[in-house]
């Protein structure tokens, strides 16, 4: 009993640290103190295993690794918001929400930052993280609790269940998980020593490290949050901006640089004083979000399409930055597009170092007259995506003379193809190495066939030392296993993780195939649609562009690409080679496929209690009907499960019919 109460008092102790550390930012003991008390705990625990809890600050960091990310429904989905550049469209926003309420309304307005990071939903259920999951379609993201668990600034448990009777026994809340600048630039640091490839900003390495597989290397990022939104189970609280206030009693970390508004005119000042002081704050944002701040006004305006009417952004002008053009290159990726690069002096832009800016296309080139030895303004786009937006000085007279695109690949020397009515152009040969490369990579991704450790590094050696000239080489490196573990930086385990990736993509569905083929515009949503009526390789090779474009959602820009692909006797010789390695051409027999309810759309909303939602929409589909995920006159059902929510207001509205989750089955059924 002793020691229980030991670990209990541990556990407390060490939970407020963390809070006063990581969401208060005011330690009250040193890092060896705080280590101390934690290896006492897990020396207690490790010698009662019994006595340990998920939610122990021991646990953070589990020892399994994430072999499958599954499908999480969102309570309510994650909505994108509205963008604002000026201020005559916040304006504008204004009297939209005036006219949209009741006369005689005081509304006010919730300013807070835009944080550039990687959203997420937190779901709590008696005071503690049960799951967490990516904003994916924003009806259903990917479950990645593992990975979040390993965030400090978390909480595992909350701090209060009930805050002045608000009660927080079942809420979702939602996040922005980001990286702080200097900790994003020290990270890059540790990996340009160790050789490794540093990352290109901190967004993208924020949404990357939340899809690793080991939650070992993402406790070792210096990933944190920022939570900005609550979603109780029932009932609702009266305001968003007491919600921020509730959330930080409650444990979490809610961003200080907020502001309760009463007029657009407030709104607007602390948008210029955010913006004037961007440099200052730690960590990368690129705007203000504006949130109407009464819950029961927010239910009032409803959404629009994708979009609250009560929320929008309002998004900061591009950093600029002016340099010098010292050359224009043109690279390959991996679909052969051949792409202009501008090789720039060295300039600091949004605390990067920027020395390439995309040109686009010599349609860009030209229509701005860009030329080696320019000086030129650059931005980042979305401040993330580098781009000459202008030439200084087009009258001076000593300047290059015009680009004009290769005729041959700057790679394999082969001759560029220049599509009809397009201004790409493109090199056709597949074993071109630098189309090798990014197909290769593409290949392997995660969505596609998911070879874990053929990544582009391994994946640039290998092609480099002649191990892989196309993809069916991959599926022929087993008997190349002895070579490859006497190359530097590989060994016996690590080859043998690769192999055994390799041996499981061959596992993969017909679809995934597809879409790791690389055809040009066939993505996955496409890749499944083509599979679904195209049943095999064979079928769809044969089809005609006439018989690809009847299938609906395809154009003839995919059919042309699908057509052209397969008149290439190569891709025909890859894809039987690929078929002798044991990969999947042809789709799953569903013998239980029937046309009962084409033409019928349905929406699903609530939580149903005889199976998921993935479930219901699969017997949907082989039904012949189709699942769509917003409600419009064109919808002939709404499934309408426990705690449904706007989606069935808005059903009511149109006068769409709603069904109960029996009525659903007896309809599927017969």
């Amino acid at each position: 009993m002793e020691t229980e109460k030991k670990i209990e008092q541990l556990r407390e102790e060490i939970n407020r640290h963390n809070y006063n550390y990581y969401v208060l930012a005011e330690p009250e003991i040193t890092d060896e103190e705080y280590d101390s008390l934690l290896k006492e705990l897990e020396d207690l625990e490790k010698k009662n295993p019994r006595l340990i809890t998920p939610d122990s600050p021991t646990q953070r960091v589990g020892s399994d690794l994430t072999k499958k990310f599954n499908p999480r429904t969102h309570r309510v989905p994650m909505l994108s918001l509205s963008n604002t550049y000026n201020e005559e469209e916040l304006y504008d926003f204004d009297r939209r929400i005036r006219d949209s309420l009741p006369s005689g309304e005081v509304i006010e307005y919730v300013a807070e930052l835009k944080i550039d990071g990687a959203s997420v939903s937190l779901t709590y259920r008696d005071g503690y993280l049960v799951a967490a999951a990516t904003r994916g379609d924003g009806t259903t993201g990917e479950e990645i609790t593992p990975n979040v668990r390993t965030i400090k600034s978390v909480p595992l448990k909350l701090r209060k269940k009930e805050i002045e009777g608000y009660l927080l026994d079942d809420i979702e809340v939602r996040g922005e998980i980001f990286m702080e600048k200097k900790a994003f630039l020290r990270l890059n640091e540790e990996r340009e020593k160790r050789g490794e490839k540093v990352f290109a900003n901190p967004r993208n390495s924020t949404a990357g490290t939340l899809k690793l597989q080991d939650p070992s290397i993402v406790a070792s990022r210096p990933l944190d949050i920022f939570v900005y939104y609550l979603i109780p189970a029932e009932g609702e609280f009266i305001s968003q901006f007491e919600n921020l206030r509730i959330l930080k009693e409650a444990g979490f970390k809610v961003n200080p640089w907020s502001k309760l508004c009463g007029s657009m005119d407030e709104v607007i000042t602390f948008c210029r004083e955010t913006e004037s002081k961007r440099d200052e704050i730690p960590y990368d944002i690129d705007g203000v979000v504006i949130k109407v701040n009464s819950v029961k006004q927010q239910s009032i305006l409803g959404n629009i399409a994708r979009s609250p009417r009560w929320a929008t952004s309002f998004k900061f002008s591009a950093r600029k930055a002016e340099t010098t053009i010292n050359d224009i290159i043109w690279q390959v990726g991996r679909t052969g597009a051949v792409t202009p690069v501008a090789v720039l002096q060295p300039v600091s832009l949004s605390g990067s170092v920027i020395s390439r800016a995309t040109l686009h296309n010599i349609d860009e080139i030209e229509r701005k007259d860009i030329r080696i030895g320019d000086r030129v303004v650059i931005e980042k786009g979305g401040d993330v995506i580098p781009k000459v937006t202008r030439v200084i000085d087009l009258e001076r007279a000593d300047r290059g003379p015009a680009t004009t695109p290769p005729e041959k690949c700057p790679v394999c020397s082969s001759l560029l193809f220049n599509p009809e009515e397009e201004v790409g152009i493109f090199c056709e040969n597949h074993l071109c190495p630098a189309r090798l490369k990014g197909a290769l990579s593409h290949f392997a991704s995660r969505n596609a066939m998911d070879i874990e450790g053929l990544g582009e590094a391994i994946t640039d050696l290998l092609v480099d030392r002649g191990y892989i000239k196309s993809f069916p080489d991959i599926y022929h490196l087993y008997s190349k296993k002895e070579e490859l573990e006497r190359i530097e930086r590989f060994g016996e385990k690590s080859i043998g993780n690769l192999l055994v990736a390799i041996e499981n993509s061959k596992l993969k569905p017909y679809e995934k195939v597809l879409f790791a083929l690389g055809i040009r515009f066939v993505g996955e949503g496409v890749a499944a649609l083509l599979a679904e009526n195209f049943p095999s390789i064979d079928k769809l090779a044969d089809a005609s562009a006439e018989e690809i474009e009847s299938v609906h959602g395809i154009g003839p820009r995919i059919s042309e690409s699908v057509t052209g692909f397969f008149r290439i006797g190569k891709n025909r010789e890859m894809i039987g080679e690929l078929k002798k390695a044991g990969l999947s051409f042809e789709a799953e027999q569903k013998a239980d496929k029937t046309d009962s309810l084409k033409g019928k759309v349905f929406v699903l909303t609530g939580t149903l209690s005889q199976m998921t939602r993935g479930e219901a929409k699969d017997k949907i589909l082989l039904a012949g009907g189709k699942a769509s995920s917003s409600v419009s006159r064109n919808t002939d059902f709404v499934v309408a499960g426990e705690k449904a929510g706007s989606k069935l207001k808005k059903a009511n509205e149109l006068g769409v019919k709603v069904i109960s989750e029996d009525e659903f089955l007896n309809i599927i059924n017969g």
